[in-house]
């Protein structure tokens, strides 16, 4: 299987210039700690960076005629964002089980919403890309939308060239597999480090296996990481092989506490699932490198109760 080149993401970030923020990287005082905070794009994560690149990576007619994603939450604003600034339709399905923020957020964002039980959502949006000829566009299994999430690692190599490990949070395996490709490419002696939920903990399984092993919906649901309920495809899991050093998993404990620490020492607000790679860092520092750690602090999408519970 080809895997995504540095070529593509170069190509990507280009693309994406002034669709989506460069975030900093942001040195942490109390840590030999930097936070790359994805969580300041405008649609509050990462995942505008493969929306927007794929989308933009369509030709004119099929642009055109309209897209349709699904998603529980961050890709779905990421593709509404990205349809609304090229003036196109978009269908967005989500699970029935979505944090409402992220669904109202959507909609804000002019896309067509259509909630459908968890386990139905991609079949849901092929039927509707095939009913109304629109093009689908993957949360994760996809080309153009893994070399948009690599522009991730393309801007902390080039802020960042002497770091010892960089900490990618795990689901579907876009982010890992840009980030990862982009930072074996431009830094060799890098660490490469995916952090997962211990109770969606399928791709660390599989990686051990040396192949994918599904987990039913009704185990991954369990973690409070909404966003990392995913299971890699065949295109991710084969970058995930390739790329990534290692793979640490963390207990819902950890992921709250990585929550609380980023609001009151970062001052950043960051999801449980945007949390994660910074739960891995807090609590299992001596499975890590010497050195500079990066952070990938993935999202900052939560409704107010939910932060207010994880703050108490």
């Amino acid at each position: 299987m080809e895997l995504v080149s540095i070529e593509e993401i170069r190509d990507a970030a280009s693309r994406i210039k002034g669709a989506a923020v460069r975030t900093p990287l942001l040195e942490q005082s109390w840590a030999p700690l930097w936070l790359k905070p994805e969580s300041l794009q405008r649609i509050g994560a990462f995942k505008v960076r493969g929306a927007y690149n794929a989308i933009a990576s369509l030709d004119e007619d099929q642009r055109a005629r309209g897209v349709v994603a699904f998603s529980s939450g961050n890709h779905a604003q990421a593709v509404a964002y990205s349809a609304k600034r090229f003036g196109i339709p978009a269908v967005i399905i989500v699970p029935d089980v979505a944090p409402r923020a992220k669904v109202e957020a959507t909609k804000a964002l002019g896309a067509e919403v259509i909630e459908v039980p968890i386990d139905r959502q991609q079949s849901s949006a092929l039927a509707v890309a095939e009913e109304r000829g629109l093009s689908f566009i993957p949360p994760y299994d996809h080309r153009d939308v893994i070399a948009g999430q690599g522009t991730v690692g393309l801007e902390i190599a080039e802020d960042l060239p002497d770091a010892a490990a960089v900490l990618v949070p795990l689901s579907g395996g876009g982010l890992a597999s840009g980030v990862g490709t982009a930072i074996k490419a431009l830094l060799p002696g890098t660490k490469v480090i995916g952090v997962e939920p211990e109770l969606a903990a399928d791709t660390a399984e599989s990686l051990r296996a040396g192949k994918r092993i599904e987990w039913p919906m009704d185990l991954r649901a369990r973690t409070s990481a909404d966003g990392l309920r995913a299971q890699p495809s065949d295109l991710t899991f084969a970058h995930l092989q390739s790329v990534l050093d290692d793979v640490i998993t963390v207990s819902e404990e950890e992921i709250g506490d990585a929550v609380r620490t980023l609001a009151h020492r970062a001052r950043l607000i960051a999801e449980p699932s945007g949390a994660t790679a910074t739960a891995a860092y807090l609590f299992h520092r001596d499975e890590l490198p010497e050195g500079k750690v990066v952070s990938v602090v993935s999202g900052g999408n939560l409704d107010p109760a939910t932060l207010t519970e994880l703050l108490a």
